[in-house]
């Protein structure tokens, strides 16, 4: 776990919670960057690798995660993977809403529903999309994402499954990842990065002034739903469109 050692009796900041994939169970760098006015905690699943059955073998700790996570003085909990909330389908989601809920009684979110949320702030429906997944992975997404009323005119992923692979994935790969699945794409309105795991902040700007789209990542929307939940406007100057709304 990691977050401010402030006693929460006396934090001034909100105390956010997130359920993380890697075992140690660190922050993610993109929540505290966005929004240095709340504390985030954390706790990690141990998700061995990024495959149906990866995700089985953890999803059923999310609950027990939640609870430590209210215990350490969370006014709101997110699981932080999008992969792990969306591989069972809008049912599965719920089932972990539910089982988060249950075990705390707090306001609780998933990475895939702060996506949904973000794209539909922005108005968009035709998308782009990148990812770190394989393709049993990707078609689940692409399942998940059409039920829920958007298209994907175009998809490329990085043929990802472990966890550190995904997080050495450097920025210029990421730009170029984007920018080929933007050039896939056939009147696509946005782009989305899929995999909570891919550091993309530093390229959502560089790739919204490139491709003249609305970027939308995991990470991204991801702390903005989280800061939402808590109470803050999910705004941040500099970071891109979704950040602006």
């Amino acid at each position: 776990m990691t977050g401010a050692a402030t006693d929460k009796g006396t934090n001034p900041r909100p105390i956010v919670g997130l359920i993380v994939p890697p075992a140690a169970g660190d922050v993610p760098p993109e929540p505290p960057i966005l929004y240095p006015d709340l504390d985030f905690r954390a706790r990690g699943l141990a998700l061995p690798r990024l495959t149906p059955e990866g995700y089985d073998a953890v999803i059923g700790r999310v609950a027990e995660k939640a609870a430590e996570l209210k215990a350490d003085g969370a006014i709101a909990i997110s699981l932080m993977g999008t992969s792990l909330s969306f591989y069972r389908g809008a049912a599965g989601n719920t089932q972990v809403l539910d089982a988060m809920h249950a075990a705390t009684g707090l306001p609780v979110t998933t990475m895939t529903d702060s996506v949904l949320a973000a794209l539909r702030a922005l108005n968009v429906t035709r998308l782009a999309v990148g990812t770190a997944y394989t393709e049993t992975v990707n078609r689940a997404l692409h399942d998940y994402l059409t039920a829920a009323g958007f298209e994907i005119t175009a998809l490329e992923a990085l043929h990802l499954t472990e966890v550190r692979d995904i997080q050495a994935v450097g920025d210029a790969d990421l730009i170029a990842l984007g920018i080929r699945a933007a050039k896939a794409a056939s009147g696509a309105e946005a782009l989305f990065i899929s995999c909570g795991g891919l550091r993309t902040l530093p390229v959502i700007v560089p790739l919204e002034t490139r491709l003249d789209l609305p970027v939308v990542s995991s990470a991204t929307a991801g702390a903005w739903g989280a800061a939402k939940l808590a109470g803050h406007t999910g705004r941040a100057d500099g970071y891109g469109r979704l950040m602006t709304l």
